[in-house]
């Protein structure tokens, strides 16, 4: 190796791009752990993802003294790209589906975005609300971020979103389960790559609310996205829960900052 350079825009990792002696670059990700099996989420989430999109390829996996690292092959990206190209991808993703038809999960994900791995469930209502919303509401009390009337208008668009499903079928789709702009780049060409996956199988619909939280989706990649594979009817009324589950995610995660978007998008559900 002959150089080592930082890459910034992660919140979990330290990230570096590596470029050795005969000009081979890698991407390389470390975090303080006792067990290689940290990466083991997204390994297995890029494995599963690169059967049908362009995905970095895991190369090597390992400890480093007190570090587990995760090296991968370095993809030259750009800032602007497909996105037309990028909603068929994740088309393409969603329609694929479990094995065994359930919603959930068999690897567990240490960053603590979803519940431990192996929680399976035969209905999207049941885990969603229990696997997901649930898990993030303890961890917002536990931060002293969750107040009474916040608890009041929770628990009815908890019944609000139980009332829209009784109307609605889900297919347990592979997700990407994390799918916000700054998990996907542009390669060299402009064509959509994937990265950083917190796969499970879950109604699609989780995907594209979460698409919706932050800016870095225009309405090339919603096109595109139908073409491959058309929404429900009815999906405009769903996905905003899907956007309170991303907003208390990062509620527990990051602090008081976002408390008040949470409270805003609880008071237009309940």
């Amino acid at each position: 190796m002959i150089d080592s350079q930082p890459v910034g825009g992660g919140d979990v990792n330290q990230a570096f791009k590596l470029t050795t002696t005969d000009h081979q670059q890698y991407f390389l990700l470390m975090h303080p752990s006792d067990s290689k099996n940290f990466y083991q989420q997204e390994i297995v989430g890029l494995q599963l993802l690169g059967q049908t999109a362009k995905v970095p390829q895991v190369l090597a996996n390992g400890m480093w003294g007190a570090d587990a690292y995760l090296l991968l092959s370095y993809i030259a990206s750009q800032p602007f790209g497909d996105q037309y190209a990028l909603g068929r991808v994740v088309g393409k993703i969603h329609k694929r589906t479990s094995q065994n038809g359930q919603f959930g999960f068999n690897v567990d994900d240490p960053e603590g975005r979803t519940t431990d791995g192996g929680v399976w469930y035969p209905d999207w209502q049941s885990f969603f609300i229990n696997e997901r919303l649930e898990v993030r509401k303890r961890i917002i009390m536990n931060r002293h971020l969750w107040t009474g009337a916040m608890d009041a208008r929770y628990q009815k668009a908890v019944a609000h979103f139980k009332a829209l499903m009784k109307t609605h079928h889900s297919t347990p789709s592979l997700l990407h389960g994390d799918f916000w702009s700054g998990n996907f780049m542009f390669d060299e060409n402009a064509q959509p790559v994937i990265i950083d996956p917190t796969v499970f199988y879950g109604d699609r619909e989780f995907d594209i609310g979460v698409t919706q939280v932050f800016a870095g989706f225009d309405n090339e990649f919603y096109q595109g996205y139908q073409d491959e594979y058309p929404l429900d009817d009815g999906y405009q009324e769903r996905l905003p829960f899907y956007q309170l589950y991303y907003l208390m995610l990062h509620l527990g995660k990051f602090g008081m900052e976002y408390q008040g978007s949470v409270k805003r998008l609880l008071r237009s559900l309940a």
